[in-house]
């Protein structure tokens, strides 16, 4: 019975990143598109799973985004140079996944695109 209650949990982080960051909507909107050319140029299975892997990054880098932030509003709700930081830094590693996400989808799909 506790195993499912940990599933339950992680499902209810997800959902609420889901409802409350709009990033995560953007993230979600570009890992579908991502997913329709994969279908539409019909992606090897490796280059799936690597579409998958990469899709998973960004995923996971907003949640762990989401927690520390809500984490620091938590700790510390009044502006402080140190929260900033910490706020910044997790924004910083969700971009360069993103970044690093849009690099990987030119890489799988941009050659078959201009075809």
């Amino acid at each position: 019975m506790q195993r499912i209650a940990v599933f339950r949990y992680a499902i209810a982080g997800i959902i609420y990143c889901v409802h409350k960051e709009i990033h995560m909507k953007v993230h979600l909107l570009a890992a579908l598109g991502a997913l329709g050319l994969a279908w539409r140029y019909e992606l090897s299975s490796i280059e799936l799973g690597i579409l998958f892997l990469t899709i998973a990054s960004v995923i996971t880098a907003e949640l762990f985004n989401t927690a520390l932030e809500t984490l620091v509003d938590k700790v510390s709700p009044e502006f402080h140079p140190l929260a900033k930081a910490a706020k910044d830094a997790a924004a910083g590693a969700v971009l360069i996944q993103a970044v690093a996400a849009l690099g990987v989808g030119y890489v799988l799909l941009g050659d078959k695109m201009l075809k």
